[in-house]
C-alpha cells in the first residue's frame, strides 16, 4: 500500500508543479512561424532575460527549439517587467540607463545577463528598463539564462582594439615640464 502511494505521489508531482507554474503565469504567447526569442520579446514588451527565465527548461539557451503552437509564459505574478527597450546600433548601457532615468545598478538588476562591462549588449536585444527591479531572479542552482549571445546577433557597440589616432601637434611635448622640474 505504501509503495503504491509513493509511486502515485511521484507521478503526480510533475502535474502539480506544472499547474502551479501555469497559475503564476500572468501573460502567455503562442509561438508563430518565424518567431525567435527577441521578436517575441519586442512584440510583447518582455525582456529577453525574462522570457528565458520564466521558460527555463522549455526554451534552450540559443532559443532555437521553439515549436509553432508552443505556449510560452511572458511574465509571472509580481515579477513581470513590461517596460522594455529594444537595443539599437551604437547604444550603450549608460546611454540606455540615462534615457530612462535609471541607474546602472537597476539596469543590471533587471538584466542580469549583461556583464559588468556591458560589452555583450547586442542589437535587437530587449532589455527591462523599469525603475525598480521587476524581473524574476535567476533560479537557484542555475546559470543565468540569456547570457549566450545569438550567433546571428550584432554587437550594439563595435569594439576597437586600435589605439586612438594622434595628431602632429601631440608629438611636440617640449613645452611640458619633466617630473623633476615640478
Amino acid at each position: 500500500m505504501f509503495a503504491r502511494s509513493v509511486v502515485a505521489a511521484f507521478v503526480a508531482v510533475p502535474f502539480v508543479a506544472q499547474a502551479a507554474f501555469a497559475a503564476s503565469c500572468t501573460r502567455q504567447y503562442t509561438v508563430q512561424e518565424g518567431d525567435w526569442c527577441d521578436t517575441i520579446s519586442a512584440a510583447n514588451n518582455v525582456s529577453t532575460y525574462q522570457l528565458a527565465v520564466v521558460n527555463a527548461g522549455t526554451v534552450d539557451s540559443a532559443c532555437n527549439n521553439l515549436q509553432v503552437g508552443q505556449v510560452l509564459c511572458l511574465g509571472t505574478e509580481g515579477e513581470d517587467c513590461k517596460d522594455t527597450h529594444v537595443v539599437q546600433p551604437d547604444e550603450t548601457c549608460d546611454g540606455i540607463a540615462g534615457t530612462y532615468g535609471i541607474n546602472s545598478t537597476v539596469l543590471h538588476g533587471n538584466n542580469p545577463q549583461l556583464n559588468s562591462e556591458c560589452d555583450n549588449l547586442y542589437i535587437k536585444e530587449v532589455l527591462c528598463v523599469a525603475k525598480t527591479i521587476a524581473v524574476p531572479a535567476v533560479p537557484s542552482g542555475s546559470a543565468t539564462p540569456a547570457v549566450t549571445i545569438p550567433a546571428t546577433a550584432t554587437p550594439a557597440k563595435a569594439s576597437s582594439s586600435a589605439p586612438a589616432a594622434t595628431s602632429a601637434a601631440d608629438e611636440d611635448d617640449e613645452d611640458l615640464p619633466f617630473c623633476d622640474e615640478l
